[in-house]
C-alpha cells in the first residue's frame, strides 16, 4: 500500500513540478533522478518564488551536487520551513522518500500555506474554499481531500463554478465517476493550463485516494481561479484608465481640428478686410459695403459661436484631465486659446478699420463726384464765354474805322477787359477744383487736367491778345473823337449787370451737398437773401434799358448812322432780358430743390432719432445684463443644478431679445443707405451694440460652462454641496472687489480660513509657492474660482495613480517585469489591447524575451510622468 501511495505521489508531484518548470523552458521525467544534481531543484524554487537563489555549481562531482541541494534547502529554510531529517546527501543519493517529502514540503509552503479563508490554516482554508465554491451543487459534498473527490463531481463543480462554458454540468451523473474525472482532468489541462496530476482509474479503484496528491491537484485549481479573479480586476482597472485616455485624446483631436478651421477662416478673412484698393465709382463702393454687411450678418456670427464653443470645449477637456489625474492639454503651437483670441482681435481690428475705410471712401467719392460735376459746369460756362473771343481780338477792323468807330472799338475793348477781369475768378476756381481732384486721386484726373490746361492756355492767349489789341487802339485813339457817352454809359452798366446775371444763373444752377438740417437752412436763408435783391436788380435792368432807349431816341431824332448797334459792347437789351427771364425761371427751381433737400434732411433726422431711441435702451440693457450675470456667478442661491437651471433660463431670455438687436441692425442699415455719418442723439454706435451683444452671449455661455465644470468636479471627486457652498462662501468673502478672482495674499488668507497650515516662515512660504504654481501655472498673480475649486477637490479626493495602474499590469503579466501582446489580448477588450500594444515600448531588461513590452514606462506616461 505504501508503495502504491508513493507511486501516486510521484506522478502527482512530477506533474506539479513540470507545470512550473515549463515556464523556464524545461521538464523532469523522474523526480528522484532529475533533482539529484540540485540544478532543476534550484530552478523550480526560483520560478515558484520569483526570487534569485545563489549561483549554482555546474560541476559533475558529488560535492558540487551536494552544494547545489544545500543551497536549495537553505532557501527553503529561509522561508520559515523546518526540514526534519531531510539532508542534501539523501537527495543526491536519490532517496525517493526524502525527495517526495521535500517536494511535499515545497508544495505546502509555496502552493498551500498562503491559502487562508477566514483565518483558517492552509489545509483547512483550502478545504473551506472548496466547500464554498461547490455549495450550490446539491450532489457535491466536500468534507476531506480523499473520498469526497472519488466521483469527480467536485472537480467538475469547481470548473463549472468559475468557467461554466467549459463543462455542461447538467449532463454529468454521480454514478459515472470515470467520465466525470476524465472530463475534469482533460478540461483543466486544455483550458486552465493545469497538467494531469491524477489518474481517474486509480482514484476510482482506490478506497481512499492519496490526500497529498488530491491537495496538490486542488491547490492548482485554487491558484488558477484566484489568478483569473486578480486578472479580471486588473483588466477592469486598465480598461477604465484606457477609456478615459482614449476619450481625452479624441477631445484633443476635435479641439485641434476646430482650432485649425477657425484660424484658417481668420487667415483667409483678414487679407480681404485689409484690402484698401479703392473703386472708381460710388456703385462699386456701395457693393463693397453690401458685401461687408453680408459678412457681418451671415458669415461672422457662426464663427463667433465656434470660437465660444472652442473655449468651452477646451475648459471641459482641461477639467476632465484634472479629474482623471492627467497632465494638462497643451495644444499645438499657435493653437492655444490665447492664440485664437489674438487672431480674433486682429480680425476685429481689421474689420473696424475696413468699415471706417469704406465710409471714408464713400465720402471721398461723393466729394469727387460733386467736384467733377462742378468742374464740368464751370468749364462749360467758361468755354462758352471764350468761344470766338480769340477771333474777335485778332480782328484789324480799327485800321479802316472812322473816329467814332475807333472810339467805339476802344470802349468796347475796355468793356471786354472788364469782362475778362471778371472771368479771372472763374478760371482760378476751375484750376483750384482740378487741383483738388488731383489731390483726392480722382480716377479721371488725366481728362480733367487736359481740359484745365486747355482753358489756362487759352486764358493766357486771350490775355496776350487783349494786351496787344489794347495797345493798337490806344495808338489810334488820339486821332479819333470821343464816342457818344450814352453808349459808353450803357456798356459800362450793362457789363457788370450781365456778369451779375451770369453769376446768379451759375449759383442758381450750382449743385450742393449737405448733411444736416442746419446746413440746408443756411442755404435756404442765403437763397431768400438773394431773392430780396431781385427788386433792386430789376430797377438796374430798367435803368440800363432806359439808357438804350434814350440812345435809340437820339439816333432817331438826329438820324445818326449807327447801324442800330452799340459800338462799345456786344451786350444788347434782348440778351439782358433773356438772361433776366432765365434768372426768374431758375429761382422757383432752386426753391423746389431746397424744399426737397429739406425734406430729405428731416427724414434723416427722423432716422437718427429712431436709431437713438432704440440704442439708448438696448445699450444700458446689455450693460445691466452683464452686471446681473456677474452677480449670479458670485452669489450662492440653491444647488449648482438650481444655479445652472436659472442661468439657462436667463440665457433663453437673452436670446429672446435678439429680434430687438436685428431691428436696430435694420435701422442702422437705413442710416448707412441714407449716407448719415453722425448722430448727436446717442453715444451708442452699432459697433458698440454688436460688441456688447457678443460679449453678453459669450459671458453667459462661459458662466454656464463654469457651473457645469463645478458639477463635473463635484460628482467626480465626491464633493458635497455643503463643501462647495463653503468653498464659494470663503472665495466670495475674500473677493472684496467682486472681480471673480483672488490675489495672492487674498488666496493665502482664504486657505488659512479653510484650515490650511501655512506658517509665516521659510517653510510656509515654500509650501504656499508650491500651491500657487498649481492654481496659477501662468504666473498671472490671480486665482480664478475654477482653479480654486480644482485645487480644493484635489486636496479632498482620491484618484487613480500611475503606481496602481502599474500594479494592475503586473498582475496581468503574472508578476513579470514585462507583458506580452498575447496576454494583453487575452485580458483586455480588442480595441484597448491594440491601443496598449501600439504605444508600449519594447522591454529591454535582462529578463526580456522576444515581443516583451514595457508596461511600467507606459503607466507613468499615462499620468504625465514621462513621454508616451
Amino acid at each position: 500500500m505504501a508503495s502504491y501511495m508513493k507511486k501516486k505521489q510521484d506522478i502527482t508531484f512530477t506533474a506539479w513540478c513540470n507545470s512550473h518548470l515549463r515556464k523556464a523552458g524545461t521538464q523532469i521525467e523522474n523526480i528522484e533522478e532529475d533533482f539529484r544534481d540540485g540544478l532543476k531543484l534550484m530552478l523550480l524554487l526560483e520560478v515558484i518564488s520569483g526570487e534569485r537563489l545563489a549561483k549554482p555549481e555546474r560541476g559533475k562531482m558529488r560535492v558540487h551536487k551536494i552544494s547545489n541541494v544545500n543551497k536549495a534547502l537553505d532557501f527553503i529554510a529561509s522561508k520559515g520551513v523546518k526540514l526534519v531529517s531531510i539532508g542534501a546527501e539523501e537527495i543526491v543519493d536519490g532517496n525517493a522518500k526524502m525527495t517526495l517529502g521535500m517536494i511535499w514540503t515545497i508544495i505546502l509552503r509555496f502552493a498551500i500555506q498562503d491559502i487562508s479563508v477566514e483565518e483558517t490554516s492552509a489545509k483547512e482554508g483550502l478545504l473551506l474554499w472548496c466547500q464554498r465554491k461547490t455549495a450550490p451543487y446539491k450532489n457535491v459534498n466536500i468534507q476531506n481531500f480523499h473520498i469526497s473527490w472519488k466521483d469527480g463531481l467536485g472537480f467538475c463543480a469547481l470548473i463549472h463554478r468559475h468557467r461554466p462554458e467549459l463543462i455542461d454540468y447538467g449532463k454529468l451523473r454521480k454514478d459515472d465517476p470515470m467520465t466525470n474525472l476524465n472530463t475534469a482532468f482533460d478540461v483543466a489541462e486544455k483550458y486552465l493550463d493545469i497538467p494531469k496530476m491524477l489518474d481517474a482509474e486509480d482514484i476510482v479503484g482506490t478506497a481512499r485516494p492519496d490526500e497529498k496528491a488530491i491537495m496538490t491537484y486542488v491547490s492548482s485549481f485554487y491558484h488558477a481561479f484566484s489568478g483569473a479573479q486578480k486578472a479580471e480586476t486588473a483588466a477592469n482597472r486598465i480598461c477604465k484608465v484606457l477609456a478615459v485616455n482614449q476619450e481625452n485624446e479624441q477631445l484633443m483631436e476635435d479641439y485641434e481640428k476646430l482650432a485649425s478651421d477657425l484660424l484658417e477662416w481668420i487667415r483667409r478673412t483678414i487679407p480681404w478686410l485689409e484690402n484698401r484698393l479703392p473703386e472708381n465709382t460710388m456703385q462699386a463702393m456701395q457693393q463693397k459695403l453690401e458685401d461687408f454687411r453680408d459678412y457681418r450678418r451671415l458669415h461672422k456670427p457662426p464663427k463667433v459661436q465656434e470660437k465660444c464653443q472652442l473655449e468651452i470645449n477646451f475648459n471641459t477637456l482641461q477639467t476632465k484631465l484634472r479629474l482623471s489625474n492627467r497632465p494638462a492639454f497643451m495644444p499645438s503651437e499657435g493653437k492655444m486659446v490665447s492664440d485664437i483670441n489674438n487672431a480674433w482681435g486682429s480680425l476685429e481690428g481689421a474689420e473696424k478699420g475696413y468699415e471706417e475705410w469704406l465710409l471714408n471712401e464713400i465720402r471721398r467719392l461723393e466729394r469727387l463726384d460733386h467736384l467733377a460735376e462742378k468742374f464740368r459746369q464751370k468749364a462749360a460756362i467758361h468755354e462758352a464765354w471764350t468761344e470766338g473771343k480769340e477771333e474777335m481780338l485778332q480782328k484789324r477792323d480799327y485800321e479802316t474805322a472812322s473816329l467814332s468807330d475807333i472810339k467805339a472799338l476802344l470802349k468796347k475793348h475796355e468793356a471786354f477787359e472788364s469782362d475778362l477781369a471778371a472771368h479771372q475768378d472763374r478760371v482760378e476756381q476751375i484750376a483750384a477744383i482740378a487741383q483738388e481732384l488731383n489731390e483726392l486721386d480722382y480716377y479721371d484726373s488725366p481728362s480733367v487736367n487736359a481740359r484745365c490746361q486747355r482753358i489756362c492756355d487759352q486764358w493766357d492767349a486771350l490775355g496776350a491778345l487783349t494786351q496787344k489789341r489794347s495797345e493798337a487802339l490806344q495808338r489810334t485813339e488820339k486821332l479819333l473823337e470821343t464816342i457818344d457817352q450814352l453808349y459808353l454809359e450803357f456798356a459800362k452798366r450793362a457789363a457788370p449787370f450781365n456778369n451779375w446775371m451770369e453769376g446768379a444763373m451759375e449759383d442758381l444752377q450750382d449743385t450742393f451737398i449737405v448733411h444736416t438740417i442746419e446746413e440746408i437752412q443756411g442755404l435756404s436763408t442765403a437763397h431768400e437773401q438773394f431773392k430780396a435783391t431781385l427788386p433792386e436788380a430789376d430797377k438796374e435792368r430798367l435803368a440800363i434799358l432806359g439808357i438804350h432807349n434814350e440812345i435809340a431816341k437820339i439816333v432817331q431824332t438826329y438820324h445818326v448812322n449807327m447801324a442800330g448797334t452799340n459800338p462799345y459792347t456786344t451786350i444788347n437789351p434782348q440778351e439782358i432780358n433773356t438772361k433776366w427771364d432765365k434768372v426768374r425761371q431758375l429761382v422757383p427751381q432752386r426753391d423746389q430743390a431746397l424744399i426737397e433737400e429739406h425734406a430729405r434732411q428731416q427724414n434723416n433726422e427722423r432716422l437718427r432719432r429712431q436709431f437713438a431711441n432704440q440704442a439708448n435702451v438696448i445699450g444700458p440693457w446689455i450693460q445691466n445684463k452683464m452686471e446681473e450675470i456677474g452677480r449670479i456667478s458670485i452669489e450662492m442661491h440653491g444647488t449648482l443644478e438650481d444655479q445652472l437651471t436659472h442661468l439657462r433660463q436667463y440665457e433663453k431670455s437673452i436670446v429672446n431679445y435678439k429680434p430687438k438687436i436685428d431691428q436696430l441692425e435694420g435701422d442702422h442699415q437705413l442710416i448707412q443707405e441714407a449716407l448719415i455719418f453722425d448722430n448727436k442723439h446717442t453715444n451708442y454706435t452699432m459697433e458698440h451694440i454688436r460688441v456688447g451683444w457678443e460679449q453678453l452671449l459669450t459671458t453667459i455661455a462661459r458662466t454656464i460652462n463654469e457651473i457645469e465644470n463645478q458639477i463635473l468636479t463635484r460628482d467626480a471627486k465626491g464633493i458635497s454641496q455643503e463643501q462647495l457652498n463653503e468653498f464659494r462662501a470663503s472665495f466670495n468673502h475674500f473677493d472684496r472687489d467682486h472681480s471673480g478672482t483672488l490675489g495672492a495674499e487674498e488666496f493665502k488668507a482664504c486657505l488659512i480660513s479653510l484650515g490650511f497650515d501655512i506658517a509665516n516662515d521659510a517653510q510656509g512660504e515654500n509650501e504656499f509657492s508650491r500651491i500657487m504654481s498649481i492654481v496659477d501655472p501662468n504666473r498671472m498673480g490671480i486665482v480664478t474660482f475654477q482653479a480654486f475649486i480644482d485645487f480644493m477637490s484635489r486636496e479632498t479626493a482620491d484618484t487613480d495613480t500611475a503606481d496602481q495602474v502599474m500594479a494592475s499590469f503586473k498582475v496581468l503579466a503574472g508578476d513579470k517585469n514585462y507583458i506580452l501582446a498575447d496576454e494583453l489580448r487575452r485580458e483586455l477588450p480588442p480595441d484597448q489591447a491594440d491601443y496598449c500594444i501600439a504605444r508600449m515600448a519594447p522591454y529591454c531588461g535582462p529578463d526580456a524575451v522576444p515581443g516583451a513590452l514595457d508596461y511600467m514606462s507606459f503607466s507613468t506616461a499615462l499620468y504625465g510622468e514621462s513621454d508616451l
